[in-house]
């Protein structure tokens, strides 16, 4: 099964003074929109939080001086944001290819200014959960959720697997409730396996949506089992009938259409339309990550009624 993309902008805009853009996360707010993410340089993993903003989907797109947060850790960015009742709730990683880390949430009622409010969730040491990092919120059934990657202790390559936590206020301000693991490595047949001798590294990027009619959809990054590294990062759907899964893989749905990967995004539906934005890089971009944006009509796809 497959998803056919009738419209796909790239790159959405070119950034500026930073080598890359990754871990797109649009959001409108009533009156416009704002693209959260990560800037910065894969040469060295240096990253700052991107906040850019735009009359409609497509742009044009005006970058905002970066969100500077004063939170303790080597990898504070990939935010997941939501909008709801005027105010945008950012929850946000500190750490990313190490072990530890926190799930930090973060409010604002402009987009512009924010304030902490303390973790939602934390890693759990000598656990599944060692690491953890790329939370990003759900609203599934009227119930709040965080879905975010949890991987054990490592000595190469991080390993990580989906993870969902539940709200028991029925508010964004929790507390938190471990759900546990919604999906594994061995529920893709698409995905690098554990044992391969040039395993690359794990599902990550995760986000899920109710769509139409009530279907849970999980949009994730895989890495192929196969290809040389630097060619096997692919945005992924799964579909599950609860939250809790099982899912099912509808497998990578956005060819590169060249040398080159994609990888974390963000799924907004707009009525029956799915409306995908994503992060590649290609020869096109110098093989720097660049914004995309795909458009598909829901009903016409192979998957959408398929129980």
């Amino acid at each position: 099964m497959s998803v056919t993309f009738e419209t796909n902008v790239f790159p959405l805009f070119q950034p500026t003074n930073v080598d890359d853009v990754k871990d797109p996360c649009p959001v409108f707010d009533g009156h416009r929109w704002h693209m959260f993410g990560s800037s910065g340089t894969v040469t060295n993993e240096t990253w700052r939080i991107l906040h850019a903003s735009a009359p409609g989907m497509e742009g044009p797109w005006t970058e905002h001086e970066p969100i500077v947060l004063s939170l303790v850790g080597s990898g504070v960015a990939a935010p997941g944001v939501i909008f709801e009742a005027g105010v945008f709730h950012m929850f946000i990683q500190t750490e990313f290819m190490k072990s530890g880390g926190r799930c930090e949430h973060v409010v604002s009622d402009n987009g512009f200014d924010w304030t902490l409010l303390g973790s939602a969730i934390d890693a759990l040491p000598g656990t599944d959960e060692d690491g953890i990092y790329d939370p990003h919120p759900a609203l599934i059934g009227g119930k709040r959720y965080i879905v975010y990657s949890g991987m054990p202790r490592f000595t190469k390559v991080p390993q990580p697997d989906i993870y969902l936590a539940r709200s028991q206020s029925d508010s964004w301000f929790g507390p938190w409730k471990r759900v546990g693991k919604i999906l594994d490595h061995a529920d893709l047949p698409h995905h690098n396996s554990r044992e391969h001798p040039d395993y690359e590294w794990g599902i990550e990027g995760a986000q899920l949506v109710e769509l139409p009619g009530g279907r849970i959809l999980l949009n994730a990054t895989c890495f192929l089992p196969e290809g040389p590294r630097g060619s096997r990062q692919r945005v992924f759907f799964a579909l599950a009938e609860q939250v809790e899964g099982p899912y099912r893989t509808v497998g990578p749905v956005l060819d590169p259409g060249e040398p080159g990967e994609n990888g974390h995004s963000t799924v907004v539906i707009e009525g029956n339309r799915l409306v995908l934005f994503y992060q590649s890089r290609r020869a096109a971009t110098g093989h720097r990550w660049r914004y995309g944006v795909a458009k598909c009509d829901l009903a016409r796809q192979a998957w959408s009624n398929v129980a």
